[in-house]
């Protein structure tokens, strides 16, 4: 009887410490996610926010006094309205005044120059045969010469009573005049923009200045059009810091050709100084660190394997290693703060 009672405590005690045993392995199995390292690229850029302007716009104003009159557009039939695009050369705005094409005798001036050339003409023939002399042909020449002089400036005193646009682009103010009210002299007539192409200036921390070079690419995004991105280069940067600030001024140019953005805008710009095509990239917030040291920790036969890194370039989310991981371990993105070397895991997707 004695020995089957020792029996029976000895098989008791077995089976408690396997049931302990289990309830240690459970607790030390802490549960992690993990993900396979790949090659994948990676971007380091310096974000500054600003405003966009358009590279060209013009205030046309009326250069001579005259009676209204707005152009017609040949596309759509009807007078110029605010929002429609132009071509450069079109006329936008007719200023007529009959007094000032009076006086400046177009016609006149463009027959007394028909005649002084063909008279120009004639001299030189006769002088190369000897049949005048040098000065009748230099006041021939003389003569010819005026005459351009007075036909281009008659054509410029006309041009004078039509409003031009001198680029391609878009009206965005067109202040409104009666037709055939007389308008003044510096009267504004319409306000011109071509935004295909658009700049921005940002003042940026003098830390950046180094690695801030001209041509490099940018990354433009406007918060109220989140799924469209445009690209610009960097097109200026200041050599100087600016003595309040201790920041640097910096300019870029936004390829706009779709017309997406609109001038005024508030945008952000991821200026990039760096990238590479093909590196291991982690997340940034995986990364535990201590001093200078840096480490993450891999799966390795179900146990935790700490991992002490060297680092490369890097952005707000990623970041490139350098040294300590390979291609294709598996890397623990969740789950890791609690971890030790040779931590016993258990892998959750």
């Amino acid at each position: 009887m004695k020995k089957l009672i020792l029996l029976l405590i000895i098989l008791i005690f077995f089976l408690a410490c396997n049931r302990q045993d289990s309830n240690v392995d459970l607790q030390i199995a802490i549960p992690v996610s993990v993900e396979e390292i790949k090659y994948k690229p990676i971007e380091e850029f310096v974000t500054a926010t600003g405003t966009v302007y358009a590279i060209q716009e013009v205030d046309l104003k009326a250069e001579t006094p005259g009676f209204y009159r707005l152009a017609e557009n040949k596309t759509t039939g009807r007078p110029f309205t605010l929002g429609e695009q132009i071509k450069k050369g079109e006329i936008i705005i007719y200023l007529d005044n009959p007094e000032l094409e009076n006086s400046i005798k177009i016609e006149s001036q463009k027959l007394n120059l028909d005649i002084s050339e063909r008279e120009f003409e004639k001299q030189k023939s006769l002088y190369e045969k000897g049949g005048v002399t040098l000065r009748e042909l230099k006041n021939a020449e003389i003569s010819f010469i005026d005459a351009q002089y007075n036909y281009e400036s008659a054509l410029l005193q006309l041009a004078k009573t039509k409003v031009i646009a001198p680029f391609d682009g878009i009206i965005i103010d067109l202040p409104y005049h009666t037709e055939g009210t007389r308008v003044t002299t510096d009267s504004r007539m319409v306000q011109l923009m071509n935004y295909k192409r658009l700049y921005s200036e940002f003042n940026l921390p003098g830390k950046d200045l180094p690695q801030i070079k001209a041509d490099q690419r940018v990354r433009v995004m406007n918060y109220s059009v989140p799924d469209d991105t445009l690209w610009g280069k960097v097109t200026q940067v200041a050599p100087a810091f600016d003595p309040d600030s201790r920041s640097f001024k910096t300019s870029i140019e936004v390829d706009n050709s779709q017309m997406i953005f609109r001038p005024g805008m508030f945008i952000k710009a991821e200026i990039i100084v760096a990238h590479e095509d093909s590196a291991i990239v982690i997340p940034k917030d995986i990364i535990l660190a201590q001093g200078d040291e840096k480490w993450v920790y891999t799966v390795v036969k179900g146990a935790a394997d700490r991992r002490r890194i060297t680092t490369g370039i890097e952005n707000p989310l990623e970041v490139q290693v350098l040294e300590g991981l390979k291609v294709e371990e598996r890397l623990v993105v969740k789950g890791f703060e609690t971890l030790q070397r040779n931590s016993k895991v258990k892998i959750i997707r």
